[in-house]
């Protein structure tokens, strides 16, 4: 007897880069909070004459509660961050067209680098390195 499987597919995305911009926090009425980030990734490669090559990626990614908290607090433009999560696209109306945007939705986050802005240095260490992870979204992306 033969069996057959069907695959659900997996959607897991891991980025480590650099955070471009500093974060963009919202609370919410519904009492959620959302944040923000585009971070960089760079490959380099050399061409075929032998000369380096880079290439940089801007990703969107976007934080819900105590992430878009933790996130919010700690991270700042050129941060070095590692980030794990899924890929989703959403569509809105932009002066009557149509748009898309794919986006990096959270679920998990690491602080690896400088500039975390904390009321004081013992937070800061403490908190740098964080890592949590969780499974509240809200998949209504208010912007």
């Amino acid at each position: 007897m033969e069996v057959k499987t069907m695959q659900r597919g997996i959607n897991k995305v891991i980025l480590l880069g650099n955070v471009g911009n500093d974060p963009e926090y919202k609370h919410l009425e519904n009492n959620s909070e959302v944040c923000n980030i585009v971070v960089a990734t760079s490959e380099v490669w050399k061409d075929k004459k032998g000369e380096e090559q880079e290439r940089t990626e801007w990703h969107r990614v976007v934080f819900w509660n105590q992430l878009a908290s933790l996130v919010n607090n700690y991270v700042n433009k050129g941060d070095k961050i590692y980030i794990e999560g899924k890929l989703q696209t959403r569509s809105y109306d932009k002066d009557g067209i149509k748009t898309y945007s794919t986006e990096l939705i959270a679920k998990e986050v690491q602080f690896l680098g400088k500039n975390a802005k904390s009321p004081d240095e013992n937070a800061k260490s403490s908190n740098e390195n964080a890592k949590i992870e969780t499974d509240q979204f809200d998949d209504d992306i208010p912007f």
